[in-house]
This record gives structure tokens, sequence and C-alpha cells, in this order.
């Protein structure tokens, strides 16, 4: 599987008891932050470019800080940001030992960045803070969120008369919510005012009436895309948001002492030694809320709209360890079976089965499970190597190439050349660069009768815009080989008619590129365009039909990365620029 930039990563902790109760039962006066950097770090496949910790003191006066941030770049982020904390933590103010040590609080928010966007810069890492001198309207948020309206939210932001400082979606949502955060406070204000209270009277009664909730309400409605949204306020406010599609996932567990939030399951059942069935996930549209006095509920802020949580996510992404993700990847492979063995002409005694490093692992163990239900004996055999430590530090040239092609080493003699077939699954083709570049080209040295490319999801067609980082249209291998097909059989004006159609955002133009041909057209297109110079052997691509893929994942129905069903206008409109685009660079200037 080549390299993809994908999600990002959340985490968050509530302690529901005063921190004195945490150092007498657990003997750690750190326990939360301990907890935090275990989620954290069991997410750290979401994170390489950045980390990011806030935490929240609801117990210090003013004068005093209350709210702390710290953020690093690159892979070790996560080791960079705590060992600042636990440094800060250590030294006490000697002229003011009353302030406590920094980030000693109540509630704690730690992330995990993996850029979507392109930009780097420790200003783009999360989480983002919005200062105040009263403790309700500062705001902290972070999220694991890609934003397909980001333009019209800046418009409406302008025409209120805001100036935000910075064009990302984080911050435009940061500056919204601030907003609506100010407004909801100002109400609480004019209540409290009006009660007849004054002064540190007015201040208290803010800080225990804010109501996340309402914020969220006249927030989020304005959003078009895929996203949990996690925050806390300087007055004690803890909040998780889940986008209305149930495009991004979020999991929670809750007891007498703690609430906890995650992006993966594992990372919850792992943390705090918990079983699948004690952990809750967040329902599309619903927010959990925790208030200043540590009453936690649950409200439908956005009425939940139909489901489309990532199925691409379960394929790829998410951690493996998950219980129903485990059984979702072997169902995939397993169910490839019969496609397989007609790819081989059922010839199991001559076939060795094998996969691509590392993520594809479980989907093969499910088609070996499967071939077994036809031949109990089958030639299972680890072909292919990952050489995690190889790195291609060169930049350009035939020596970055050569490199390249050596990132996986092959078991030389696993295989009888010329007798034997190999097949190889993978959890998903892209780009087919590494297949090109590397992993067809080190199997053909094995000299098989035939390679079989078998992939667990089926055929990527159309861009994504909700958070894995695949959204330029002309990189995917099918699209080019579709493209291919259309220009050998002299059909360019089915391209200009999408083109048109994508001009005025139709969704259906897009899906007609691919109407002309079956999967199996497509499939031989891409052997010839994937296929390396000096391997000759038979080559056959093997994918997931679309059926297979919501049989085996029938809780994530969000496909619109094989089907092109976009579950938002705001990803109709960006996957159709993403073709206008291409057309115009490629078909208008005659390439």
């Amino acid at each position: 599987m080549e390299a993809l930039k994908h999600e990002c990563g959340i985490a968050m902790i509530r302690l529901l008891k005063p921190l004195t109760y945490y150092e007498q039962k657990y003997g750690d006066n750190h326990y939360a932050l301990g907890k935090l950097y275990l989620m954290m770090e069991k997410q750290h496949n979401r994170g390489q470019e950045g980390a990011g910790v806030a935490c929240v003191n609801l117990n210090q006066g003013p004068g005093h800080e209350y709210m702390y941030r710290e953020k690093a770049e690159g892979k070790d982020a996560i080791t960079k940001v705590f060992g600042s904390i636990f440094k800060q933590m250590s030294e006490i103010d000697q002229d003011d030992p009353s302030a406590g040590p920094a980030f000693n609080g109540e509630l704690y928010m730690g992330h995990l960045r993996y850029s979507t966007t392109g930009k780097g810069g420790l200003k783009y890492v999360h989480p983002f803070l919005r200062r105040n001198n009263w403790k309700a309207k500062n705001l902290c948020i972070c999220g694991n969120f890609n934003m397909t309206n980001i333009d019209e939210i800046f418009e409406y932001l302008t025409a209120e008369g805001q100036s935000p400082r910075i064009y990302s979606d984080s911050y435009i949502m940061l500056e919204l919510m601030g907003h609506r955060l100010d407004r909801e406070v100002e109400r609480i204000y004019r209540e409290a005012k009006a009660m007849g209270l004054n002064g540190r009277e007015v201040t208290d009664y803010i800080d225990s009436h804010v109501d996340m909730c309402n914020v969220l309400k006249t927030t989020m409605p304005h959003f078009d895309g895929g996203y949990v949204m996690c925050g806390m306020t300087g007055s004690g406010e803890m909040f998780t948001m889940r986008d209305p599609w149930g495009i991004r996932p979020a999991f929670y567990y809750v007891d007498d002492e703690i609430c906890a939030i995650a992006s993966e399951r594992p990372v919850l059942q792992t943390t705090f030694d918990l079983q699948h069935t004690d952990i809750q996930e967040l329902l599309p549209g619903q927010a959990l809320t925790i208030n200043r006095n540590g009453c936690m509920r649950l409200e439908q802020v956005i009425p939940a709209a139909k489901l489309s949580a990532c199925s691409f996510e379960r394929i790829y992404f998410s951690r493996g360890n998950d219980y129903d993700i485990h059984h979702e990847r072997k169902m995939l492979g397993y169910q490839l079976r019969d496609q397989i063995l007609k790819s081989i002409d059922g010839d199991v005694g001559h076939t060795v089965f094998s996969y691509i490093p590392n993520t594809a692992e479980v989907a093969y163990h499910g088609m070996i499970e499967g071939i077994r239900t036809i031949s109990p004996t089958v030639r299972a055999e680890k072909v292919v190597w990952k050489d995690i430590k190889l790195r291609t530090f060169i930049t350009e040239g035939s020596s970055r190439n050569d490199l390249a092609a050596h990132v996986y080493d092959i078991t030389f003699g696993s295989v009888t050349p010329e007798v034997d077939n190999l097949v190889v699954i993978d959890d998903s083709i892209v780009r087919g660069t590494t297949l090109r570049e590397s992993v067809i080209k080190i199997l053909g040295r094995l000299h098989p009768k035939k390679i079989v490319i078998v992939s667990s999801a089926p055929q990527i067609r159309y861009p994504d815009y909700y958070g894995i980082d695949m959204s330029r249209i002309g990189e995917f291998i099918a699209f080019q080989a579709c493209i291919a097909l259309l220009r050998e059989r002299s059909m360019d004006e089915v391209i200009d008619k999408a083109y048109e159609g994508c001009l005025q955002q139709k969704e259906e133009a897009l899906r007609s590129l691919y109407e002309p041909f079956t999967a199996e057209e497509l499939n031989a297109k891409m052997v010839e365009l994937l296929r390396p110079e000096g391997v000759t052997c038979p080559i056959e691509l093997v994918f997931q039909s679309l059926e297979g893929l919501h049989q085996a994942i029938p809780n994530h129905p969000g496909d619109w990365y094989f089907s092109g069903h976009y579950p938002t206008e705001g990803g109709v409109r960006l996957a159709c620029k993403s073709f206008v685009d291409w057309y115009e660079k490629n078909v208008q200037k005659g390439m």
C-alpha cells in the first residue's frame, strides 16, 4: 500500500473527581496525563506531522494561568510535547507556589496531526486557542476533520464583520465557534445582571450556566464535511461533536471517575483495560458535553443524515486490533475466494499465496481461510518483506527510482519458476506507483507462471475530501485506465460531456466516464499501465466488488471513493472541480 496522508486523531479526558482522589487511589498525581499519553501513542498512526496537548485547571483564581497548551512538530512530536509538559510541571514558581504546577488540571485534550492540506508549520498544529479575560470566552479546539465549504464559512464570518487572521478550516472553525460562544456568554451575562448579580457573582453565574449545546447548535449547521470536533472552555465546559453523516468516528467511555474520548475504540480498551462492549460510539450529529460541575449529557445537536460512515477507513486506516475491524478485514479477503480461483484456473496446488506488508495481513488470513474451504492444502508464504530501514533520500533521477524499487524484498525460492502462480493481496490500489516501481518488479524476479495482484478494496475511482488525502483524480490508476480506454476507442466526446456536466456540478457526470466499461476491461488496461519493463509473465488484477464491500462492512456504507456517490454537496462540488481542473490542464491544452 502506497503512503497516504490521512486523518488526525483526538484524545480527551475529563476527571470527574477531585485531583486528590487520583493521587490517593492510584498513587499518581499525574494520572490523567499518563492516560492521555497512552491514548495518543496508541493512535500514533494518526499523527506523523505534529501533536498538541491542552489542559484546563478549574480551581485557579485571577492572576494565575488556568489554560495550558503545548505543541510540537515531527514524527517524535508526542515525546517532545510530554517532555516539555513534565519539565514545566517540575518547575514550580518559587515566587508564587500557590499557583501550582503547569498542566495540572481536570480537563485534558490531545491531538495528532496528519495534514491533508499540504500546509505545514507549528501554527497549523492543533489544538487552537482563542484567548479572553473572561474564562468562559476562552476556547480551545481540535479535531479530525476536513471541511468542504470553508469559502462559504469565511464569507459568512467576514459578512458578520470579522477578519480571520488565517485562511484554514481549523482557524475558521475556531473563529465561528468562538463568535457563537461569545454570544452565549453575553446572553448569560444579561441574564445575571437582570437577576441583580454583580462582580464575581456574575462571573460565577456565567461559568456555571454556559451551555455548549447552544453554541454547537448555532455553529455546526454551517459546516459541510466529515468531522469530529473537540473542545473545552476556560470555565470548564468540554464537548465532542460528530458530523451528521457519521463520516468520521469517535468513541467514548464513562464511569464515576473519568470520561475519555478517542478516535478509535481499541485505544480506550488498551488504556483503561476495558472490553469492547464497555465503549460507546458517538452517533452522527450527536454531541457529548460535560459542564463545569462534571455533569455529562448526550444531545442530538444536528439531525442525523443518511449514514455515510467511511468504509475505506475500515479497510486501510484504522488500527486493525479493533474487534469489529479485524473481522471485517478478514471477510474482505475471504469474499475474494471465487475471483481468485478463477484467475488461477482453480490450480491451488501450483499457487503460492502471500500479501504486501503490513496492513493487508488480516485480509490475507481471510483469503487463506476462503481458499481452504476449497482446498485444505494451501501454500501460504511470506514472499514480500518491507525494508523499513531503507529511505529514498535521493530526490530525483534513476538512482532514486532504483532505491524505490528496493523498498520491498522477496523470499527467494518460495516460488517454483514458470510452474507456480503467485497471488499477492494488498488492502487497496490507489495510484499504483508502488506496484509499478517496486512490487511487480521484485515479484517478477521469482519468474512465476502468473502474478495475480488482489485488492481487498474496490477500484478507487473518485477523489476524497473528508479526511484521507486523495484529492487529485488524475493520479488514480483506475481513472488513468478509463481515460486511456476512452481515447483508444475514439470516445473523447464522453470526456467532453463529463466536463460540461462537472462545470454544472452534476455528480452523475463524473460517474459517466466509467459507464462504457466493465471492471474487467479497466483491470486489463491497468495491468498495461502498471507493467514494469522486463516483466513478461501474465499479470492479472482482482478487485473487491462494491457489493462485497458492503457485505463485509455493513455498518460503514460510505463508499464515495469507489461509487462516486458523495454524502454532501461540498463533496460533489470539489469532486467535480477536481475533474474540471484535470480536463483544463490535460485536454484543453491538447495533452
